[in-house]
């Protein structure tokens, strides 16, 4: 059901299957792929446009070996693969008392699949993190060439709550690949010369991110001048504020990917987020928290 328009989405044709003893669960519409491994953070680790052919969810290598993470892993050490999720930071940092990981809680742990809301056609997973007191749960839904992806997050404590969401889709390049922003958008981003040059490094190894926010205007875009292929995200402002945009050129471990990342502050440690920049979300107790992300993948015909 589309809570928006309070129509049925048709159903798209669903998958289950299994690689190096994950289960995977894929939905596929007549425009998009799109598969996601819960045991594994619920990354998602293929999306792609079927009319085309590309494959958006960069890969390190061609048949790498599927593996679970330990809490409290570095992130170069996991699959450095797909779409996950950092929360409730980015960078490690401790913050009232708690030491919390690289990436976040969540990447690591293994989230809980509703299996009714697969009959449906939607994979929706949910996760307790394993220090911090939050319930989160993502789901997935697929709309001709759209990708809605649907966030909720629960306080479990008696205490107001700080946190950082981002989301983390490792994107693959393409030659002819580049950012499409909104003016606001570059501008806080002090035109930082690689923006414009997704080539930036590629000689030389290097790597960079950069902070957009406060924001008002939630989408960007990656256009490949060659094939035509896009994919934008949308996301409510008003909600997440903030856009990360992070380039590896070989600077960091040798990858070579983008990372477009809505978020709902800045930097990437929650401790300086909430306790020096006070940009942050906070959690009143036993509050609650949704937003959403929607992904286009053209052309779609």
């Amino acid at each position: 059901m589309n809570a928006k328009t309070g129509m049925s989405r048709p159903i798209p044709a669903m998958a289950c299957e299994a690689r190096d003893g994950f289960e995977v669960r894929r939905l596929r519409s007549p425009a998009v792929e799109v598969a996601v491994v819960p045991e594994l953070g619920a990354r998602v680790v293929s999306l792609k446009n079927l009319r085309t052919g590309r494959e958006w969810m960069y890969h390190p290598g061609s048949r790498s070996r599927w593996f679970r993470n330990q809490p409290g892993d570095d992130f170069a050490r996991g699959p450095v693969a797909g779409w996950d999720e950092c929360l409730p930071t980015t960078a490690p940092c401790l913050w009232r008392g708690r030491s919390l990981p690289d990436h976040g809680e969540v990447w690591t742990a293994a989230w809980n699949l509703d299996e009714a809301a697969w009959e449906r056609g939607v994979i929706k997973t949910s996760v307790r993190l394993p220090v911090s007191l939050f319930e989160f749960t993502r789901a997935i839904e697929l709309e001709g060439n759209t990708l809605h992806a649907d966030y909720q997050l629960l306080s479990l404590d008696s205490e107001p709550q700080e946190f950082l969401w981002t989301m983390h889709p490792l994107l693959a390049l393409r030659p002819g690949d580049r950012l499409v922003l909104p003016g606001e958008t570059r501008r806080r981003l002090e035109n930082e010369p690689w923006i414009d040059s997704l080539d930036f490094g590629e000689r030389i190894p290097a790597c960079g991110k950069a902070f957009a926010g406060p924001l008002r205007q939630g989408w960007a875009e990656v256009f490949n001048s060659i094939s035509q292929d896009r994919l934008a995200l949308e996301w409510n402002a008003a909600e997440c504020g903030t856009l990360g945009v992070w380039l590896t050129r070989g600077g960091w471990h040798g990858h070579h990917h983008l990372a477009l990342e809505p978020a709902n502050g800045a930097p990437d440690s929650l401790a300086i987020a909430a306790g020096e920049w006070n940009r942050c979300g906070r959690l009143a107790p036993f509050a609650r928290k949704k937003w959403s992300v929607r992904i286009r993948l053209q052309p779609s015909a």
